[in-house]
């Protein structure tokens, strides 16, 4: 199984990976599909969002991603700042042009239904684009569904995926094509490599190495300057809680009590929590982030690099590429053998997913062994295990800024455990992930995403 750090870290923008990021890049295919069709001169396009994307598609700006790929943007490329522009100028031009030269008829506030109905066979995630003539008859039409961390399948895809029990790309055409995290430990022992040395071998069976540092580079770049956003600004975040901002006033306070003489121990714990925190206010406001491996969790893993980098003694740049493939190999395995999904499997599959990968990093990049490494995402996926998605007003804001502090939190005690053992332990990690699995499928679905449950309807919105 082979899942690129490219495919699992990916640059868009908030507040959602799967309701922002994917529902984007399915309009954008279904604009490509549109233009190589022959379609008559008339025609309007339509498209109907159901599921987790109905019931929570307004806070995630569901309709608003769709318009913006309609458009023929991208989620990697778009400036944050360009969004409502666009926005007003598809709503006043009513109409959508093909790369063929052609256009369709297109009203944004009629042609994009949010559909409270039973949710899409396929997944929970999923959205229907169709261009009709005047009488109303479908010319083309294409399901899609946004399976997590940006991924999109079309009907057919998610169908064969579901057939072979995949969700991430296989592939044996890399040096090492482990598909679980037991295949991983007994290829690197064989091998007498770590983690991230496989990892890097099956990235560069494409690519040079010049050209993946560059890539890890940029992610974290992004990341970084993500992070560096949400400690600078304040205010209020927009969807109508009106949660304040606090990573910036934090950062200001906790910088302001350096070299003081009554500082508290855990006073780094505040560091790394606020560095969460600023990643995911930035995401709930629709900014630039990198999927880690979701939106909705992005702050983890950039708190903890952050953390490596400002807290850990030894520390070293190149540790960052490290962490980042050694973060990448157990995220692939989640991916491949569970869900990353929030509509799928709750908040497990996403902050605690997240978490476990970004303890796997930490203790890569500190020097841990394989066992080590393998045991400090176990730790941390394992007490993540049952966490719903349940966020209020449907908004990617409470509990879910707070959720990426912990799951920080969470990933550097898991390192600092599993570095301070020699890596023997009781639960293996596939296990741990199989559990998620079985109790995603057993979550009621009020706790997948859809805001009818949990924290959702027992907090008053004000």
């Amino acid at each position: 199984m082979f899942l690129s750090v490219f495919e699992l870290f990916k640059i868009g923008i908030g507040p959602s990976s799967s309701h922002t990021v994917g529902p984007m890049v399915a309009a954008r295919r279904f604009l490509a599909l549109a233009a190589a069709a022959s379609l008559p001169d008339t025609g309007r396009l339509s498209v109907s969002l159901h599921g987790s994307l109905a019931f929570t598609g307004k806070g995630h700006g569901t309709d608003r991603a769709v318009v913006l790929g309609l458009a023929g943007e991208a989620p990697d490329r778009i400036d944050p700042d360009r969004v409502d522009a666009v926005l007003a100028a598809m709503a006043a031009a009513r109409r959508i042009s093909l790369s063929n030269g052609q256009t369709l008829g297109f009203d944004p506030a009629r042609d994009v239904i949010f559909d409270f109905g039973p949710a899409l066979p396929g997944h929970s995630n999923g959205m229907s684009f169709r261009i009709l003539d005047d009488d109303n008859n479908t010319l083309l039409a294409e399901t899609y569904y946004s399976i997590g961390g940006g991924f999109v399948q079309t009907e057919a895809e998610r169908a064969a995926a579901v057939a072979e029990g995949k969700q991430a790309r296989p592939s044996l055409d890399v040096p090492y094509p482990f598909r679980n995290a037991a295949e991983m430990l007994h290829m690197g022992k064989v091998a007498g490599l770590t983690i991230a040395q496989m990892k890097r071998a099956n990235e560069t069976r494409h690519m040079s190495d010049a050209e993946l540092d560059a890539g890890l580079d940029r992610i974290w770049n992004a990341m970084n300057a993500c992070m560096s956003r949400g400690l600078s600004l304040s205010g209020t975040l927009p969807g109508g809680l009106k949660i304040k901002r606090r990573a910036a006033e934090i950062f200001a306070k906790l910088k302001d009590e350096q070299g003081g003489n009554s500082i508290q121990p855990h006073r780094v714990m505040d560091f790394l929590s606020v560095y969460a925190m600023a990643v995911n206010e930035e995401n709930a406001a629709g900014g630039k982030v990198v999927t880690a491996p979701t939106n909705g969790a992005a702050g983890v893993m950039p708190a903890t690099i952050r953390y490596y980098l400002d807290h850990c003694i030894g520390a070293d740049p190149a540790g960052i590429r490290i962490f980042l493939l050694a973060a990448s190999a157990v995220g692939g395995i989640i991916k491949h053998n569970a869900s990353i999904s929030g509509a799928e499997v709750g908040c497990q599959g996403e902050v605690g997913s997240a978490s476990a990968m970004a303890a796997a990093g930490l203790c890569a990049a500190l020097g841990g062994s394989n066992e080590q490494v393998e045991n400090a995402a176990e730790i941390a996926l394992e007490h993540h295990l049952g966490m719903t998605c349940d966020p209020v007003g449907g908004l990617v804001q409470v509990p879910c800024i707070e959720r990426n502090a912990f799951g920080a939190v969470k990933a550097v005690t898991a390192a600092s455990l599993a570095l301070r053992g020699d890596g023997t332990h009781f639960v293996p990690l596939d296990s741990c992930v199989e559990t998620m699995r079985q109790t995603g499928i057993d979550m009621s679905e009020r706790y997948k995403e859809t805001s009818t449950g949990g924290l959702a309807v027992n907090v008053v919105e004000c």
